[in-house]
């Protein structure tokens, strides 16, 4: 499916709550669940750092708060817009709840080069594509016009510059 305006905009509030995730010293990730009716029903931004469990990704939180807050029919309608592709945990914990598609800003594979291209060393676990660890989820992204945005926040998260006030 190709990126639709409005999806845009959903993808731009993503990139928003990144940027107040990382204005707050958390990694820069955000991510808002909209229903099939095209309604935002939660949005969340990472939290790791500042909750120090390094479970705290919004994509987790949003899949938490949709098992418990919408049928398995409104789950399945749903569209996830998240700043940065789903972690594994994060694309397993979509599926397991029966969320649907998912439209992403940055792919994995590019935030683990801009990450090493700053030095910065890998994370815990194998960045792997969403359709790896998740088949058949319906997957669009990278969204090349969000991408400079978001590169510029791994990239400063990265290196260790703070979004954090003086």
């Amino acid at each position: 499916m190709a990126i639709s305006d409005l999806d845009l905009i959903h993808l731009r509030r993503a990139v928003a709550l990144a940027r107040e995730a990382f204005d707050a010293g958390d990694g820069p990730f955000g991510s808002v669940l909209v229903d099939g009716a095209g309604v935002e029903r939660f949005a969340d931004r990472n939290r790791e750092a500042s909750l120090g469990d390094e479970t705290r990704h919004p994509e987790f939180e949003i899949a938490r708060w949709a098992a418990t807050n919408l049928s398995a029919e409104e789950r399945a309608a749903a569209t996830v817009y998240t700043s940065g592709e789903h972690c594994p945990m994060c694309s397993a914990a979509h599926a397991w709840v029966g969320l649907g598609r998912i439209a992403y800003v940055a792919s994995s594979a590019q935030v683990a080069a801009w990450r090493s291209g700053v030095g910065a060393a890998p994370g815990p676990v194998a960045a792997l594509p969403i359709e790896v660890v998740a088949p058949g989820l319906a997957v669009d992204g990278p969204v090349d016009v969000l991408v400079p945005e978001v590169r510029d926040l791994i990239e400063r998260a990265a290196r260790g510059t703070s979004g954090l006030p003086g």
